[in-house]
């Protein structure tokens, strides 16, 4: 969700992004050390160092054993393709971190029915805390 603040080839999306942002001190915000790992990946240092200072004032997650198991959990279910394990390390840290809501635009491994229904059930059979999963254009 942090790239899609800068993506310009998505108008509508940035947009939307942005909208959420400017209302951001309504919520609690954490990100995750797998966000931090990707936002370090990135080649272009202008842009890297404006997501790092946007994420910047955010607490940030860290992967324990326990996220670490769940998240191998979605991706055997079938939650979070094999080739994607960072996205079920989002998910796994969501639930394990005490998140109420998990923002994404990704919508082919994290915000579909499938993968709702899968962390939902996961979640339940394991007693932990459910987590919503969303788009921030939801929240606006």
């Amino acid at each position: 969700m942090i790239s899609a603040y800068f993506d310009q080839r998505n108008p509508e999306r940035l947009f939307l992004t942005r909208a959420f942002f400017h209302r951001i001190d309504a919520y609690e915000v954490l990100v995750s050390e797998v966000t931090v790992a990707e936002i370090e990946q990135v080649r272009d240092l202008i842009l890297k160092n404006e997501m790092l200072t946007l994420i910047g004032p955010f607490p940030v997650l860290r992967l324990t054993h326990i996220s670490e198991q769940l998240a191998a959990e979605y991706v055997r279910s079938g939650a979070v393709p094999k080739s994607y394990p960072e996205d079920a390390y989002h998910l796994a840290l969501a639930v394990t971190g005490d998140v109420d809501l998990i923002l994404s635009w990704n919508f082919r491994h994290i915000v579909r029915r499938k993968t709702k229904d899968i962390v939902r059930m996961i979640s339940t059979m394991r007693g932990l805390r459910q987590v919503e999963i969303a788009t921030p254009a939801e929240l606006l």
